[in-house]
């Protein structure tokens, strides 16, 4: 085990960071801040604040906690972990490429996995906390091994027993698979087709990759390339062992066709369909069957250009870790070890990398920054503790780096490389990252706006032209249905989840619509047309009349709207409460919120908070959490404020619990995660515990104390 406190995070151009590893003499020099610290889960030592006699002094001791973790450019750093089938990839296309982890990074990696492994049976699952499965498993084990522990380690042990016990790795998803074939540990031939000739079918077709949802196709891209080289590592005395650990079965025995369809049940959400399975029948009689080299020298090299478009358009981050791991063995593979480009991918693997107090993980993306920051500006302006003295620094900060991430220009590779749009945009982490997003996009510009306006004497750094271009921009990308979508608009008929062929996702295939990107867009559109009638008027009310109508159309009969990317019922119903609220419907004159309001109130627990499982985002029905949370808790709470709900004794309570919860520097502790993607996997937004929380218990305190609101 490293010593954590040698540890500190180093913060680069644009809101980037990565973790250091500083030796006794640097660390002596150099020592920790409470960022460093907060989120290596080491004691801050803070003396206590003033005991908050109102919501607000609460509020206004949570953020002057929350300034403690901001860094100097204005951003928040923080962790955005919990898959566990992240840190694989970069351990594996890693060993793959001969590009050896600092000691203390290897060692801090090896304490993440021992420390997430399953309590009872030692296997890991699709995310931290879930029940252990072939695909988390066969990863997860691999890349201990890789980092060195061996094979007789008690962890390697305990999770290989239960990996057998779930049928060994020949049962992995497609995603695992061809990582170990990627290693030499699998045979490609235990794959279903994956053939790169599929990007030079016409554009207009509907299944045409292209058309995919961003964050697959990113994914297959690659793969097909891989696919048709038949990419294996050089063969190792480890990778060799690896082969004899991972299967129930000696490996020289296994027929590998009769595996491609091999699933473990507990991996399958998304069972092969009856199309899908035809679809794989006639790939393997025609482009597998009867090779063209002609044929395939042309897709490859097509494939080719469109990886390095994607990496180019993103200075080498990729949309995710996952692509950016597998375009590293795709460069490695076509211009070799010593190309600038694979030596540009290994060079900015850091920035995905992240020490908790369990170990070093693998980040979703390069961060969350923008998103994180739109929220707490908002929070901060909403509550008016932005007109505090104490505040105006953090809010210049904050203003400034909003200012330095908007997107100002389309990629650099636009529309060959199947790109959306992104000047005006908002990404979800940096602009460096550069990928349009409506949700992000849509807060970002509410944060903007509410800063340079509820800020008494706030600086103008972003001038009018440019939120002109984030409003034209949100404007394209309504659907036909009048919903949006998250990266771009939707491309592909849903039919074309019928082939989804990743089994642990659903909703993969194509772009779906979203109550909470929609929700986003509506409430920023209406936020601008209050502070600039006069920009695109009536485009901004055909938009938002059409958002809301499918927004009453998603809401479910017992009130509440299903969330895609947070848990669950009650994130979703918080961001529509709002949206309806800036369309003037509240408790008191729409049966739609009134209806929300009630079912929202029936699922609040005896304590006074509110508390939602996981589940519930798989099983599309409201499941209790075992406890009340404090983020559920202000989800709830600001959606009955935004609604006006008139019962206040029900608002109080849950200030209460809030409240009780906070600690005497300020903050609240980590409780249970916070959001979710593709219906099945867990992601940590671990800043949400000290930013809703703040931003409920300002308008809390506002709302009770003016009953004229109610």
């Amino acid at each position: 085990m490293t010593d954590l406190g040698r540890w500190r995070i180093k913060l680069g151009a644009g809101g980037s960071h990565a973790w250091e590893y500083l030796s006794v003499e640097e660390s002596t020099k150099r020592p920790q801040n409470d960022i460093d610290r907060y989120w290596l889960g080491l004691p801050l030592n803070l003396p206590p604040l003033p005991t908050p006699q109102s919501a607000l002094d609460a509020a206004r001791n949570g953020y002057s906690f929350l300034k403690r973790l901001q860094a100097p450019d204005g951003h928040f750093p923080g962790e955005y972990g919990g898959p566990m089938f992240i840190l694989p990839g970069l351990v594996i296309a890693s060993y793959i490429a001969e590009a050896s982890f600092l000691e203390p990074e290897r060692l801090e990696m090896i304490r993440y996995l021992e420390n997430t492994a399953h309590p009872k049976d030692g296997g890991w699952g699709l995310h931290v906390g879930g029940p252990s499965t072939v695909f988390g498993t066969v990863l997860n084990y691999t890349s201990i091994r890789l980092l060195g522990v061996s094979a007789d380690h008690p962890t390697a042990v305990k999770a290989r027993a239960t990996l057998h016990k779930l049928g060994g790795a020949a049962a992995s998803p497609t995603w695992a698979k061809a990582w170990l074939a990627l290693l030499g540990c699998y045979d490609w031939d235990g794959l279903n087709p994956m053939p790169p000739e599929l990007w030079l079918l016409p554009d207009w077709i509907p299944f045409h990759p292209g058309r995919w949802w961003v964050q697959n196709r990113s994914v297959f891209l690659p793969m097909t390339y891989l696919y048709r080289v038949r990419f294996v590592a050089k063969a190792t005395k480890l990778t060799a062992a690896l082969r004899e650990e991972l299967y129930t079965a000696p490996y020289e025995s296994i027929h590998w066709p009769s595996q491609r369809d091999n699933i473990a049940s507990g991996d399958l959400h998304a069972p092969q369909t009856r199309l899908l399975q035809v679809m794989n029948c006639i790939l393997r009689w025609t482009v597998e069957a009867v090779p063209m080299p002609a044929l395939q020298r042309r897709a490859l090299a097509h494939v080719y250009k469109l990886i390095r478009m994607e990496d180019e358009n993103t200075n080498f981050q990729d949309i995710a870790p996952v692509s950016k791991m597998l375009h590293l063995v795709c460069r490695l593979h076509a211009e070799g070890r010593s190309s600038p480009a694979v030596t540009k991918h290994i060079e900015t693997r850091d920035e995905f990398m992240w020490v908790t107090a369990d170990g070093m993980l693998a980040s979703g993306t390069n961060g969350a920054q923008l998103w994180d920051l739109a929220f707490a500006a908002q929070a901060l302006a909403e509550t008016g503790l932005i007109n505090e003295d104490e505040n105006h620094e953090s809010a210049l900060r904050m203003l400034k780096w909003l200012d330095e991430s908007q997107i100002r220009e389309n990629p650099k590779h636009f529309e060959g490389s199947y790109r959306h749009a992104t000047k005006g945009a908002w990404a979800f982490s940096t602009k460096e990252q550069g990928y349009t997003l409506t949700d992000c996009t849509g807060e970002g510009l509410k944060a903007v706006i509410y800063m340079q306006t509820s800020w008494k004497n706030a600086p103008k750094l972003i001038s009018d032209q440019r939120l002109f271009d984030a409003v034209d921009l949100m404007l394209g990308l309504q659907n036909t249905d009048g919903g949006f979508a998250s990266y771009e608009l939707i491309r592909a008929p849903q039919i074309l989840e019928a082939l989804n062929a990743a089994e642990v996702f659903g909703n993969t295939m194509t772009e779906h619509n979203y109550v909470e990107c929609t929700t986003s867009v509506i409430t920023a559109l209406r936020v601008f047309q209050k502070h600039f009638p006069e920009y695109r008027n009536a485009d901004i009310d055909r938009t938002t009349k059409r958002a809301i109508a499918f927004l009453h159309r998603e809401q479910r009969p017992e009130g509440l709207w299903y969330g895609s990317w947070g848990i669950c019922f009650t994130y979703a119903t918080m961001f529509a409460l709002e949206s309806l609220s800036l369309a003037g419907e509240t408790y008191h004159n729409s049966p739609a919120v009134k209806r929300a309001c009630d079912c929202l109130v029936s699922k609040q627990m005896a304590d006074g908070g509110w508390g939602e499982s996981y589940r519930s985002c798989i099983e599309q029905e409201y499941i209790h959490h075992e406890s009340s949370q404090v983020v559920q808790t202000s989800w709830a709470t600001l959606a009955l404020i935004y609604a006006r709900y008139p019962h206040v004794e029900t608002i109080k309570r849950a200030v209460a619990l809030v409240r009780s919860r906070q600690l005497p520097d300020g903050q609240w502790l980590q409780e249970s995660v916070e959001g979710i993607f593709n219906k099945t996997c867990t992601i940590n937004y671990p800043l949400f515990k000290l930013v809703f929380t703040v931003w409920m218990l300002g308008l809390a305190d506002k709302y009770l104390d003016y009953p004229e609101h109610v």
